[in-house]
């Protein structure tokens, strides 16, 4: 299914509405995006591997759009570290034809810390892609390093297990 740019939008906006309104970080939005679209509960948006993780570029160029738009605000802030990072909002109250899960999903991986939603959601791709990893922690170990040490990538088993509590149309990966 392919969406029109306005649904693309609309779908964004959606995905932020159901993390309880406001996500921080451009991370932890493609990041919801993909978990959502795993469990069964996506807009078919397609995501490949990059630097962070799983990765739609229509995601991101639907956020931008749609900040332009009005139908979603991003708001730009420098980190202490001097990198920038987004916060989205959106101010439309929940959809009461949302699936409770959905919701429940998206808000549980919203309230994460990025670098942890980040090594979780990379995991699930690995396991999943054609190349089929048959243990990807290990390969998320690999591939980040630094992210998985401080007992971040324990941390991020553990969301993964909690997150797999939540019942969804197509269960997360068992690699937990």
């Amino acid at each position: 299914m392919r969406l029109s740019k306005r649904e693309q939008i609309a779908a964004v906006a959606a995905i932020i509405r159901d993390a309880g309104g406001k996500i921080v970080g451009r991370t932890r939005l493609q990041k919801i995006a993909y978990l959502l679209d795993v469990a069964g509960f996506g807009d078919g948006f397609y995501f490949v591997y990059k630097h962070y993780g799983p990765y739609s570029e229509v995601v991101a160029e639907a956020a931008r759009v749609g900040a332009l738009f009005g139908d979603l605000t991003e708001e730009e802030c420098q980190a202490e570290w001097g990198g920038y990072y987004s916060i989205y909002a959106v101010k439309d109250a929940p959809d009461d034809a949302v699936p409770a899960e959905r919701r429940e999903l998206a808000r549980q991986a919203a309230r994460a810390g990025a670098v942890v939603l980040e090594l979780a959601a990379t995991a699930v791709f690995l396991s999943l892609s054609r190349d089929g990893y048959d243990d990807p922690w290990a390969e998320v170990k690999r591939r980040k390093p630094i992210k998985s040490s401080g007992g971040r990538l324990d941390q991020a088993k553990e969301l993964l297990r909690e997150l797999k509590k939540v019942e969804v149309p197509s269960p997360l990966p068992d690699i937990v």
